[in-house]
């Protein structure tokens, strides 16, 4: 059966990669005795993937993981087994059972929402609400994203799909976070300050960004339909 897994990573977790935490679960889920499917041949690993990587620093309430198990007792018995393998920092909120038709985690993802506040708690970005209508209204929004082939020009406009003020004073937007559009949460904002005249004054280091939800997309070319991924799946 194909289990998607949703999970939280915070704390001082929030500084390990991305292969730092596969390894992590490949460890814990072996701990925990799920019943892991794994490959055949002469090298046999845990079938497992996982959803866009996580930057550097960024906390998450909605992280990713497809795995494949030969036998289990529910999804309770298995998001109790997990947490009880895992750290601090790392924590498994839902298990759900995918449809044979669903595709991986990774190549599902179309959209990613994000949150920050200032980390000191006092700050916050009220003073934006004025600028954003503004900042959306531009038909392009030109960033210059580095690819392994060097630096280039990217319009990232057509990947925001929302930015608004919070009622609590922080910033939370919704972009694109497909393998072919991807807009990167620092570039979308060095751009918003930049906009508002600000570029000199964007204390990032005093941000906290959290990835709140990754989704897939639903809907049609014409009109977008943002589900988060684990409702793609069913309780078991």
């Amino acid at each position: 059966m194909k289990v998607r897994v949703k999970f939280a990573k915070y704390g001082t977790l929030r500084f390990i990669g991305h292969l730092d935490v596969m390894r992590f679960f490949q460890k814990a889920l072996r701990r925990a005795g799920v019943d892991v499917a794994y490959t055949a041949g002469f090298s046999p690993h845990q079938i497992m993937s996982f959803a866009s990587p996580l930057g550097l620093g960024i906390d998450s309430r909605g992280e990713y993981m497809d795995i494949e198990v030969n036998s289990h007792q529910g999804a309770a018995d298995m998001v109790r087994r997990i947490n009880g393998a895992c750290v601090p920092g790392i924590e498994v909120l839902n298990v759900r059972a995918l449809p044979d038709t669903a595709g991986n985690a990774m190549a599902s993802v179309a959209a990613a929402r994000y949150t920050v506040r200032y980390k000191e708690g006092e700050a916050d970005f009220r003073w934006l609400e004025g600028r954003i209508p503004s900042f959306l209204a531009q038909e392009h929004i030109t960033v210059v994203k580095e690819t392994k082939k060097g630096s280039a020009q990217t319009d990232i406009r057509p990947g925001i799909h929302e930015l608004f003020v919070t009622k609590d004073g922080g910033l939370e937007f919704l972009a694109d976070a497909s393998s072919a559009g991807n807009v990167k949460p620092s570039l979308l904002l060095a751009a918003l300050w930049r906009f508002a005249g600000k570029e000199e004054e964007a204390p990032q280091m005093k941000w906290q960004l959290t990835r709140e939800e990754l989704y897939t997309d639903r809907g049609t070319p014409e009109r977008a339909d943002f589900v988060p991924l684990d409702e793609v799946g069913e309780e078991f």
